[in-house]
């Protein structure tokens, strides 16, 4: 994250370390560690965001805590938690970014929601979300940058929304999106970083 960190464990034990001043370590307090502490065990997947953090226990189920001005927590709520709170199950990914979330269930749907200044919850506005909202179906991979978000269908294209002030999106614009649009196909994997994107294409070739 911005000033913290989890970590999983072999044994599905997560850990958390570093600032803590809006509950983004889940251990119930404000307090920041300066070593990595146990808040549970279960966990199959971890995200963390700008002070917020997600994860996926091994039963599917979606916890997120921490800051939550904007809604990036996604649990209808404005308000910062220090502890874990579940949105829902059935879900196989997920993605942090600075103050927004993005959720792959796994029949494929696209969950986003938090901030959406810039368009990165690809909804086709500007307006914040504090609940998860469906964006597709059809999606087997994604990522969330600082304020932008990417996502890759099951046949292989790459589609971006967001922030694109630095080209982030790979459009061949410096417009961003509020919507998702369609901008590279036969890609494997991929990666948001702050203001930049990686994608990794099915030959091998990195883009």
């Amino acid at each position: 994250g911005f000033l913290h960190s989890l970590a999983l464990k072999d044994d599905a034990s997560l850990w958390t370390w570093g600032n803590n001043a809006s509950g983004q370590l889940g251990d119930v307090t404000t307090t920041n560690r300066m070593i990595p502490t146990v808040i549970g065990i279960g966990f199959a997947a971890i995200s963390a965001g700008g002070n917020h953090s997600l994860a996926i226990r091994t039963d599917g189920s979606l916890e997120a805590w921490g800051e939550n001005s904007s809604g990036q927590l996604g649990d209808g709520t404005t308000v910062n938690r220090s502890r874990a709170v579940t949105l829902g199950t059935g879900f196989s990914g997920i993605a942090a970014g600075s103050n927004h979330s993005v959720a792959l269930q796994a029949d494929g749907s696209l969950w986003t929601w938090g901030r959406n200044d810039r368009g990165q919850l690809g909804d086709g506005t500007t307006n914040n979300r504090s609940s998860p909202v469906k964006q597709g179906d059809g999606f087997s991979a994604l990522s969330a940058g600082g304020a932008y978000s990417l996502a890759i269908a099951r046949d292989g294209t790459l589609w971006a929304a967001g922030d694109n002030e630095h080209g982030q999106l790979g459009d061949g614009t410096t417009d961003s999106r509020p919507y998702a649009l369609k901008v590279n196909a036969g890609v494997a994997a991929v990666a948001a970083g702050g203001r930049h994107g990686l994608a990794l294409l099915a030959d091998g070739n990195l883009i």
